[in-house]
């Protein structure tokens, strides 16, 4: 297999390099789908709008706040070294 990931397949003095096709599953319903699918990462229509449902009803939430560093400040501290109260 070449570095960049496709194989290739030697014939006498003739080489054909192959892609390999990358596939993940769907979210949804866990079927394979390539990703020269028109609907990637999911497998339809359909299941797309089950996932957006879900963030919608609240069924999906990010399980950590998520901190702004520009006003986050949490990580300055004091001219005379001590962080305030």
């Amino acid at each position: 297999m070449s570095p960049t990931g496709n194989r290739q397949l030697t014939t006498d003095n003739f080489v054909m390099t192959r892609k390999r096709a990358i596939s993940l599953r769907c979210p949804t319903c866990r079927k394979i789908v390539l990703r020269s699918d028109p609907e990637f990462p999911f497998c339809s229509e359909r299941c797309r709008i089950i996932d957006l449902g879900k963030w919608a009803s609240g069924a999906y939430v990010i399980s950590a706040p998520l901190n702004d560093p520009e006003t986050d400040d949490t990580h300055y501290s004091e001219p005379n070294g001590k962080k305030p109260n």
